[in-house]
């Protein structure tokens, strides 16, 4: 039996579906819309930053692009002839691409949900006590919603307010409730601090309010995510005891592993090394000294990979230099430091256990050539050492080698997140079979 889409839960065949927006949750919407037969509409701005599988979309002629801002006129104009233009449904995404307000679309209709207003109407009550607010700091994985924790797709149906990072995967994004506010951080370069703080205040201001938001992040909180400070942040406002943090899949472990990239392996690498590309402020990482046994991961690096390449096969890098102390007060370069051999094997990982995953096999000689020929596809990661060839050999007649698509999780005969979770209700008694 086919799979139906808890997007929309009904034969769409035919249907038109508008989806306002250009974020990674504007592509989840899309691809579910595909998913039951419908027809995606997409509306953004000629100006809009596309999620890259919105992209690959309107390239492949799957979703039209209509390059506009949303008008009232649009909900009962651009569906089916047959039931007067209004189109079947409309999927209003937030984000740092999509900065509209979504009342436009609401007054598009001229019926609500009573029991929609009946909750309100209780929520707004003088009367009604307000409960306490709560915050979720948790990992998204490395990609596939498979890869979730429980915990994590718990709480991302339970939530009042979603506070996502940028590089959450649009599989995730796509279970999250249609009526869950969503809010995508702001994130490019020179504006990460100010988005950061932009998400801080929300999620104060959601607390305060007495609502549970959850903070969205990629991979693990606690690997590169900054959730070590937001705990902080939140713990110094004052809740400490409201605070929960669930870890998530980090892609430095998971990511080498869809690539068949054994992080340790006997008699090839005993330790594994995490690194970050870019340091504080974007500003160069100290470089990790050769270890034959050692197999690293570098986040965030691709964007500077041959300075990066160069920091760990030479001295003198302009990033990298250390200098020794000396008496007379000249400079004396620190040659102590173990150098990596150019001809180190190592592989690019670009979003790991998504369907368009990509793993770029080659050495430290040639990794930069490899992604300036053929482009970037973030998110993605750097893994250097022998363990990457320890399954996987490399061909001594090629410079580098590409592999497309990823195929780890094909268990279509084991029950899913949904089943699973209504099965926990239906032995807790919550439901009844």
């Amino acid at each position: 039996m086919e799979p139906v889409s808890l997007l929309t839960a009904i034969d769409c065949t035919a249907h038109i579906h508008l989806i306002v927006g250009s974020n990674p949750l504007a592509a989840a919407r899309c691809a579910k819309s595909l998913q039951v037969g419908a027809k995606p509409l997409l509306i953004a701005p000629e100006t809009a930053e596309l999620h890259y599988a919105l992209q690959k979309r309107i390239e492949g002629g799957e979703v039209e692009w209509l390059k506009k801002s949303f008008e009232e006129s649009d909900a009962l104009s651009l569906g089916r002839e047959e039931i007067g233009g209004v189109v079947d449904a409309v999927f209003v995404t937030y984000g740092p691409r999509d900065p509209l307000n979504a009342e436009t679309v609401l007054k598009s209709y001229a019926v609500q949900s009573s029991t929609a207003a009946s909750h309100d109407h209780t929520r707004n009550s003088p009367s009604a006590v307000q409960k306490r607010g709560r915050i979720v700091l948790a990992g998204s994985g490395p990609g596939h919603p498979d890869l979730l924790t429980r915990a994590t797709h718990k709480a991302i149906l339970s939530a009042d307010l979603i506070l996502a990072d940028k590089l959450v995967p649009s599989g995730v994004l796509d279970l999250i409730p249609r009526r869950t506010p969503v809010h995508i951080a702001r994130k490019f370069p020179g504006n990460a601090e100010q988005a950061q703080e932009e998400l801080l205040s929300l999620a104060l201001e959601g607390v305060k309010s007495g609502k549970t938001v959850l903070r969205l992040k990629q991979g693990d909180p606690y690997i590169y995510g900054r959730g070590g400070e937001e705990y902080e942040f939140f713990r110094k406002e004052g809740y400490e005891k409201d605070i929960c943090v669930l870890p998530g899949i980090t892609s430095a472990l998971s990511a080498p592993m869809f690539a068949t990239i054994p992080a340790t392996q006997r008699g090839v690498s005993d330790q594994v090394l995490i690194c970050t590309g870019t340091g504080r402020k974007g500003k160069p990482s100290t470089p990790p000294e050769y270890v034959p046994t050692r197999t690293v991961v570098f986040l965030m690096a691709l964007h500077r990979i041959e300075a990066l390449v160069k920091d760990l096969t030479t001295w003198d890098s302009a990033d990298a230099k250390v200098f020794l102390p000396s008496e007379n007060g000249k400079e004396v370069l620190d040659k102590t430091r173990k150098l990596w051999p150019s001809s180190t094997p190592c592989a690019v990982i670009e979003r790991a256990s998504c369907p368009d995953q990509r793993v770029i096999r080659t050495t430290l000689e040639f990794v930069a050539n490899a992604i300036e020929s053929e482009g970037s596809r973030p998110p993605g990661l750097l893994v250097v050492g022998k363990s990457c060839e320890a399954l996987m050999k490399g061909d001594p007649a090629r410079k580098w080698i590409v592999e497309e698509g990823f195929s780890g999780l094909e268990f279509d005969e084991f029950p899913g997140v949904e089943e699973l979770v209504i099965g926990d209700q239906l032995n807790a008694g919550k439901i009844e079979a």
